[in-house]
């Protein structure tokens, strides 16, 4: 089903020295809030035109159907829908389970490159979703059972465990959680399901991984980066939410520097 207009938060413009456009894809719970808090002015003022779309039923993006039928197929159509509108093909640059849906999207799809951080791996959520049966196994039976994970996410001390390091400031990681909002249920199971196909000889990619994070092991940060023939990159000092994280500033002039590298 075709997606509704979705939100998209557009500052920049293109320039000779950087003629792609940069497109932001949010992680689960999140919206395209997340990278403008940063990114996006980071990157318009780099010469860049810089997007971020929150997907159907994030943000202001109205959803097609219930928020817990959304699929992984929809976010991917969303952010084809995006990248469409686009007078040249853009770098496409996930988050999380963004990350995942930007895997999804260059299954079929040419893009000039893109830029995978603390991504989802291409094997999928088990053992993340392992883990946090490990963690909090009455939260787990609870979501499954409902469908609804918001509320196992969405404390200052669950947000920080998942998305922040210890060393971030209270007051920035309240902010994030109460900013987070209900997830597709449906799209956690593609996540099991569903599973990313690496093409050889698609697209360069920038694999980024934090050292503090709750969500993905660096066993699955190194995993990806093998399935797309390249090598990881590591902030020790950053949690989960790299765009977000102080510190921040260090992952954005990597992937400005790593697109100048390839003239984008």
């Amino acid at each position: 089903m075709p997606s509704a207009t979705l939100e998209v938060i557009d500052k920049g413009s293109t320039s000779p020295a950087h003629p792609a456009p940069l497109l932001f894809v949010h992680g689960a719970w999140h919206a395209a809030w997340c990278w403008d808090e940063h990114f996006l002015d980071f990157f318009a003022g780099r010469g860049y035109r810089a997007l971020a779309p929150s997907l159907r039923g994030h943000g202001a993006s109205p959803a097609t159907k219930p928020l817990r039928a959304l699929s992984m197929a929809d976010y991917v159509d969303d952010v084809a829908q995006v990248a469409a509108s686009l007078p040249t093909p853009p770098v496409v640059i996930g988050h999380s389970m963004g990350g995942f849906v930007v895997q999804k999207f260059l299954e079929s799809r040419d893009i000039p490159a893109a830029v995978l951080m603390a991504s989802a791996p291409p094997r999928g959520y088990l053992g993340s979703g392992m883990r946090w049966l490990r963690r909090h196994p009455w939260h787990f039976v609870k979501l499954s059972a409902s469908g609804r994970s918001l509320a196992y996410v969405s404390t200052p001390e669950l947000a920080r465990e998942r998305f922040f390091s210890p060393h971030t400031p209270e007051a920035l990681v309240a902010s994030c959680a109460a900013r987070l909002q209900e997830e597709s249920a449906r799209s956690g199971v593609d996540g099991l399901l569903a599973l990313p196909r690496p093409r050889r000889g698609g697209a360069p990619l920038l694999v980024l991984g934090a050292g503090h994070d709750g969500a993905v092991t660096a066993a699955e940060v190194r995993a990806t980066a093998k399935a797309y023939s390249t090598e990881p990159e590591f902030f020790s000092e950053l949690g989960h939410n790299m765009m977000l994280e102080p510190g921040w500033q260090s992952v954005a002039e990597r992937i400005h520097t790593w697109l100048g590298t390839r003239g984008l």
